[in-house]
């Protein structure tokens, strides 16, 4: 994931209407990687596509980003495609408190079992991104989010080129790693409009345990020009379907090491593991009970059972289909205005086979028995929804004036389903979906509409000053219906807040430097679905909670420096956060199990920081780029519950720092790039992270390095023409560190198993032609 060479952004206005001449050709001579951005009120970078192209291909888009300064990434594969284990967090916020969108459209909040939207994976391929900009404190009060607390992203697909064309890649890798992608851009036809289409196909077996991991996509793009409107439609389609790595403790971890995994390929030990537990559910004297490889009721560890510790297998299935049209009009010269109608379709399911439940025809103790001791344990999904976005912009004397709204319609459906195995389990594949089960826990449908409101005003008071304000209002409603199930609620609940403000500020002292500040506030709409927010608690609970609950809010200050000149471009800034309201879900059980939870505000927490990044040309076609983050994220009360009448602390958390919330990140990228050999040494540092609240778990400090090595052939004919060849290498020196925490959710404390090992050295070569 190389970078040849980092550059401070597009310069201000004033700054490019008196620009040398030679200067902007030789910027624009450059291969941009990242953009910082210079003019801008708030701290934000742009990433191009030249940072994906040397990531291994199909690489998710947020992986890349791991480069920035606050960022936190974390995968248990090379990719950062496999969703159950691919975390992002930026200042102590996690995943699902930023925003993200594509062209404008909204993903959610990405996680896994999202309810209004897709990860960033499945809705486009990594190819076809344009651009990717990351706001760590505060996203533009435009951007299509409810969850956006702790920043935005926002990717941005490529334009199809002017000129007729096609890309053809091929890459082969560590673990039977195939990838396949073609694109075709028809150029400029008839009418002045553009396209493309591209196909993409991905597999590859796990890194450890039996199973696969594959994906296909289909992506299309349309910009038509009508007289002053420019038309832009896009659809794109993905089919996912991945088998599931195991949850990990650190008792798992000592015992049996990193590579412990479920057990897809062994039969015969899932059914004594399943028969073992169900010899202690029928009152067996535990001393009796053995169990396969050579797991022990002692040996797994305080957090893990021996039937837990390994699964038959598990899987993520995912059928996308997403697209929208928009129109861009300039109205005049001072006066714009566009629109954009988006819809999206999901079906998912999330399948575990759960010693747990075993399937009709299983009698314990009956070696005749036609059904396992296990059955497939599904989450189902199904998301149907649609919404629009607008905006009007109108300059005059100096001032940049936008009012803009989004509405989305959101209708989500969730369901807990058992399907049967017999007794030989070799009835079912995991990477199908299931059909006909034979018992439906629980089924909810969820309907959310959202309503989002902005007026904001860029002011260039003079050549050097620039002012910015503005506010957005959002009311987000959502319905839960329960048909099947007695135990989850129905009802409704609103996050609501009429004025939501932002106000920045930029000054260029000169050519070279720059000042800015700024502050934002903030709010989250509140989760509908079964399993997560307030609708994942009980009846009683719900009841309890529902008139009193309040949305998590935030309150974003910066101050940064940013500084440029022909060899070394740099940026600091620092930022104090306040984030108020916290919602804490705590499991009343088993997560695995599907336990209820319950959820309270349970007081805030306050973040402080550094942040730093440079680029450094020192030499003819070398650079090296350099970001450090120092993060302070703190919990600033207790855990109070006052169920039995009486306020009884139940977490120690005040004072202790936020799970997940690293202190320290540093990354650092030597590269190389003369036109023709390219590549880069990238190294990563991560100080260690707590998984329980009350900090008294923890995974140690991360170090890995990666590597990438090409060669771009410049023939002005025949088959090396348009022709390259790349050869990654992740985690070079093999490495072994717990990559994510919090698969599983997160305790108060104890051991607990929510841990994802990282892949171990692999090896990727790529073949490009362009034509």
């Amino acid at each position: 994931m190389g970078a040849s060479l980092v550059v401070l952004g597009a310069p201000t206005l004033a700054a490019a209407q008196t620009a040398a001449p030679a200067a902007a050709a030789a910027a624009a001579a450059t291969n941009e990687v990242v953009v910082y951005g210079r003019g801008q009120v708030r701290q934000i970078e742009t990433l191009t596509p030249k940072q994906i192209e040397q990531a291994v291909p199909g690489t998710s888009a947020i992986k890349v980003l791991a480069t920035l300064p606050g960022v936190n990434y974390q995968s248990s594969d090379s990719f950062g495609a496999y969703e159950w284990a691919t975390r992002i967090s930026v200042r102590g916020f996690n995943q699902n408190q930023l925003g993200f969108t594509l062209d404008g459209v909204p993903l959610g909040d990405m996680s896994y079992g999202n309810d209004n939207g897709l990860h960033i994976s499945r809705a486009i391929s990594s190819e076809n991104i344009g651009k990717t900009e990351l706001a760590q404190g505060a996203g533009a009060l435009g951007t299509a989010s409810s969850s956006n607390l702790g920043g935005t992203i926002e990717f941005t697909s490529r334009d199809p080129s002017h000129e007729f064309g096609a890309l053809g890649a091929l890459t082969y890798g560590t673990w039977d790693t195939q990838h396949e992608f073609v694109r075709v851009d028809t150029g400029d036809v008839m009418g002045g409009g553009r396209g493309y289409f591209s196909f993409g196909n991905q597999r590859a077996n796990k890194w450890k345990g039996d199973g696969r991991q594959q994906q296909q996509q289909f992506n299309s793009k349309w910009v038509q020009p009508v007289g002053p409107v420019t038309f832009t439609a896009f659809f794109n389609y993905s089919d996912r379907k991945e088998n599931d790595y195991q949850d990990l403790s650190l008792g798992l971890i000592k015992n049996f090491g990193y590579k412990l995994d479920n057990i897809s390929n062994n039969w015969p030990a899932a059914v004594a593991l399943a028969n073992g537990y169900e010899a202690l559910v029928h009152g067996a004297d535990p001393s009796t009970v053995t169990f396969p490889l050579g797991l022990t009721l002692a040996n797994t560890g305080p957090a893990t059972d021996p039937w837990d510790a390994v699964y038959f297998n598990g899987s993520g299935l995912r059928k996308d289909a997403l697209g929208g049209i928009k129109a861009d009009w300039e109205i005049t010269d001072n006066l714009s205005a566009h629109i954009q109608g988006y819809g999206h379709h999901n079906t998912g399911q999330g399948t575990w086979d759960t010693p747990y439940t075993p399937s009709p025809g299983y009698t314990y103790g009956d070696p005749n028995s036609t059904g396992a001791p296990i059955s497939i344990r599904t989450t189902e999904y199904d998301i149907a929804r649609g919404g629009v976005i607008g905006a009007i912009n109108y300059k005059i004397a100096g001032h940049d004036i936008e009012a803009g709204f989004w509405y989305e319609d959101n209708h989500f459906n969730e369901a807990r389903r058992f399907y049967a195995l017999d007794a030989n389990g070799d009835n079912r594949n995991n990477l199908n979906f299931q059909q006909s089960p034979f018992f439906t826990q629980w089924y909810g449908k969820f309907d959310t509409t959202t309503t989002e409101f902005h007026l904001q005003d860029t002011w260039r008071v003079t050549d050097q000053l620039k002012l910015y304000a503005g506010f957005k209002s959002l009311d987000a409603d959502s319905k839960a219906d329960q048909t099947v199930g007695t135990r989850l609620p129905s009802g409704e609940i609103k996050a609501s807040d009429g004025f939501l403000p932002q106000a920045g500020v930029n000054f260029r002292i000169d050519g070279s430097n720059e000042v800015f500040a700024d502050y934002a506030k903030n709010m989250r709409a509140f989760q509908a679905s079964n399993t997560q927010g307030p609708f994942s608690t009980t009846k009683v609970g719900f009841a309890l909670i529902s008139g009193t609950l309040k949305p998590e809010t935030s309150q974003t200050g910066e101050i940064g420096y940013r500084y440029h000149n022909s060899t070394l471009e740099g940026v600091i800034t620092a930022y104090y956060v306040k984030f108020d309201h916290r919602l804490l879900t705590i499991p009343q059980g088993s997560i695995i199990l599907g336990a209820a939870s319950a959820l309270a505000n349970v007081g805030s927490v306050t973040s402080k920081g550094v942040e730093i990044a440079g680029d450094w040309k020192f030499m003819h076609n070398w650079s090296l780029n350099v970001s450090y983050a120092y993060d302070d994220s703190t919990y600033d009360n207790d855990v109070i519950s006052t169920a039995s009448g009486t306020p009884v602390v139940v977490m120690h958390t005040s004072g202790k720092t936020v799970i997940d919330a690293p202190k320290n990140i540093a990354n650092l990228s030597v590269n190389y790039d003369d036109g023709s050999l390219f590549g880069s040494v990238d190294f990563r540092y991560m100080s260690k992270r707590y998984f329980t609240y009350e900090n008294d778990q923890s995974v140690g400090s991360q170090s890995p390095v990666d590597l990438t090595l090409g060669y771009r052939f410049h023939a002005s004919d025949g088959w090396l023409k348009g022709v390259d060849v790349q050869v990654n290498v992740t985690n070079l020196f093999d490495e072994k560190y717990v990559a994510t925490v919090g698969t599983n959710g997160f305790t108060a404390r104890g051991d607990y198993q929510t841990l994802q090992a990282a892949a171990p050295t692999e090896a990727f070569v790529t073949l490009r032609k362009q034509f």
